[in-house]
C-alpha cells in the first residue's frame, strides 16, 4: 500500500482527481483533491507520523452500477501510539476505475 510506503501522491490515486472531491475529518469539510492532498501533508509530514495503516471492511453496497457504499475501519500503528476510527466512502466508477468522490473518516 503506497500509505505503508510513504507515499501520498500514490495513496491519493484512489480518489477522483476533481474539485468535487468531498472529504470530512476531525477538521470538518473540505473540497478538492489538491486540498485533500495538502491536508493529508500537514497532518503526515513524514513517514513517522504515517505510521502503518491497516484497513478492515465492514460493508460494501452498490447503490447504483457505478456508485458503490463502503464502510470500514482503519488502524495506523506508530511508534507512539495507534490511532484507529472508522470510515465511509462514496466510490464511483470513473472510465472504468473505482474512484472515491466523499471520504468521512472519523
Amino acid at each position: 500500500m503506497d500509505w505503508n510506503q510513504g507515499d501520498l501522491n500514490g495513496f491519493m490515486m484512489s480518489y477522483a482527481k476533481t474539485d468535487s472531491l468531498l472529504f470530512v475529518g476531525k477538521s470538518g469539510a473540505n473540497y478538492g483533491w489538491q486540498t485533500t492532498l495538502d491536508n493529508y501533508k500537514k497532518g503526515y509530514p513524514d513517514k513517522g507520523a504515517m505510521g502503518f495503516l491497516t484497513f478492515a471492511i465492514k460493508k460494501v453496497e452498490f447503490l447504483n452500477v457505478d456508485i458503490a457504499f463502503v464502510l470500514g475501519s482503519w488502524h495506523l500503528k506508530r511508534d507512539n501510539d495507534e490511532p484507529k476510527g472508522f470510515f465511509t466512502l462514496l466510490l464511483k466508477k470513473i472510465n472504468g476505475e473505482w474512484k472515491i468522490i466523499v471520504d468521512h473518516s472519523s
